[in-house]
């Protein structure tokens, strides 16, 4: 009695890998139907075609390479957005602080720019200001500067700056919100870095909100700030100045928005479907 062993393909039909019948021959689906049933078990495994990974998610959703290269993208906007909140927080020319350039002599005059963590009074030459403006500035020129750190975080004392005193707690605020910003990002950037690594769509989700609700606290941190200068200026009336935000400023309010649309993006390649994607092949089947 021959004893026969049966093998069961990926589709569930029965092969015979090689028995051999009375008449000694190969009986039908023997070694050329086993060898097929074991290449298509192999092909089950993951593999890579085309242009598309047939590796799937643990979420049920395969991450195509062009899936990964528009992560990627998304990923450098957003990080060109945390380059320059990191620039615009670590600099000190958030605002610049200018009395009339002839206020105190014909020669030299004062001008003090500050930021979140240090202010700087810079002694510039007349001589070297346009003739055109009428305050003492800008704070570029060439002078012999004096900078020192706020006290803020550490006595809690005001700086006084032109017999004008900083508002202590719009300060502090306005450091808080750009440090949790920060805080944001950095959890946003290891959201992605989780979502790639591990190809699981679902980082991207909590990932644009990290991003959104960073940009959304720089551009709040921005509005405080504003206001902490408009409060230093009315403390007192002795010396008039004139005020302006400076570069740092500039850096912080590019970099809301662009962390914001590094947000928008990566909650739409979130999306189980892009909205585009979805509409166009409706238009095409109404023009038919």
């Amino acid at each position: 009695m021959w004893s026969t062993f049966f093998l069961t393909d990926e589709d569930g039909r029965t092969v015979v890998p090689g028995t051999s019948t009375g008449a000694g021959g190969v009986a039908p689906g023997g070694p050329a139907q086993g060898a097929g049933g074991l290449a298509g078990l192999m092909s089950g495994r993951s593999t890579f075609g085309g242009n598309k990974r047939r590796r799937t998610t643990s979420g049920g959703h395969a991450m195509s390479e062009a899936q990964e290269g528009k992560i990627k993208l998304a990923f450098f906007v957003a990080i060109v957005g945390v380059v320059l909140t990191v620039l615009g927080v670590g600099t000190e020319f958030w605002a610049e602080l200018s009395p009339p350039k002839h206020f105190y002599n014909n020669q030299t005059c004062l001008t003090t720019h500050y930021g979140l963590w240090k202010g700087c009074t810079k002694t510039l030459w007349v001589a070297d200001i346009d003739p055109e403006r009428e305050s003492c500035g800008p704070a570029e020129l060439p002078g012999e500067s004096n900078c020192t750190y706020f006290k803020f975080f550490t006595t809690g004392e005001n700086a006084v700056m032109f017999q004008k005193k900083t508002e202590k707690n719009l300060n502090v605020a306005t450091a808080m919100l750009a440090l949790f910003s920060l805080f944001l990002m950095v959890m946003g950037a290891i959201c992605i870095a989780m979502a790639l690594s591990k190809e699981i769509l679902f980082f991207l989700k909590p990932a644009s909100v990290c991003f959104i609700l960073s940009g959304v606290l720089v551009l709040l941190s921005l509005l405080v700030f504003h206001q902490s200068v408009l409060a230093l200026l009315a403390s007192d009336h002795t010396v008039p100045l004139h005020h302006e935000l400076s570069w740092s400023v500039s850096c912080l309010g590019c970099a809301g928005a662009v962390l914001i649309v590094g947000g928008i993006l990566f909650l739409l390649l979130a999306l189980p479907c892009s909205p585009w994607q979805k509409c166009l092949p409706h238009k095409d089947s109404s023009k038919k």
